[in-house]
């Protein structure tokens, strides 16, 4: 597993998540990394959503100051928590996705090269900022979602982690809390 860098601010809980636990999933086309729509407030059983600013590339500098941005740095350590706990997840009936504004063709550069066995759901529109009222930030000109996770339950969400840090210990924070809270939701 890939860890975040020493010594990168962490975030502070503004509570800009605190309105999310038990509202639905709103019914938003997002484009999958595998060429499907995927309408979130349609997913039955337990679902992984997280949530992050940007996946970078080898071969695409960062923006500048990104790494001063508190939460901002991590995506590729969570991405690969998420993998490396995928087995586990799918042992307790969760399904995965991860979210962020980049479009499809970027977010598959990072499926294919991370080997993720899940896929990524593109937000460019800010559909669900705009519908659940998701935390954002702005960088470089362009708005972000921040990291967070939802897990959620026949399209209710059941519980936010948020701010997520460090962001390479958040699968196995979902983890412990899907085996800590067997009353949320009915398991199969």
């Amino acid at each position: 597993m890939l860890n975040t860098p020493a010594g990168l601010p962490v975030p502070t809980d503004d509570g800009a998540a605190d309105h999310l636990p038990g509202t639905a999933l709103p019914s938003l086309q997002l484009e999958s990394t595998d060429g499907a729509r995927v309408d979130l407030g349609k997913l039955r059983g337990w679902w992984v959503v997280y949530i992050y600013p940007m996946t970078g590339r080898p071969d695409v500098a960062l923006p500048d100051g990104w790494n001063e941005i508190p939460g901002a740095r991590g995506c590729t350590p969570q991405s690969c928590g998420f993998r490396d706990h995928h087995a586990e997840l799918k042992t307790l009936s969760a399904g995965v996705f991860g979210l962020s504004t980049q479009d499809s063709a970027y977010q598959r550069e990072a499926r294919d090269r991370l080997q993720l066995p899940f896929e990524l759901l593109s937000d460019a529109g800010l559909a669900l900022r705009d519908a659940l009222g998701i935390p954002s930030f702005e960088a470089a000109g362009a708005r972000l979602y921040k990291r967070l996770t939802i897990v959620a339950y026949d399209g209710r969400i059941e519980k936010v982690f948020y701010p997520v840090f460090p962001p390479a210990q958040n699968a196995e924070d979902v983890l412990s809390w899907l085996r800590d809270n067997p009353q949320a939701g009915p398991r199969r």
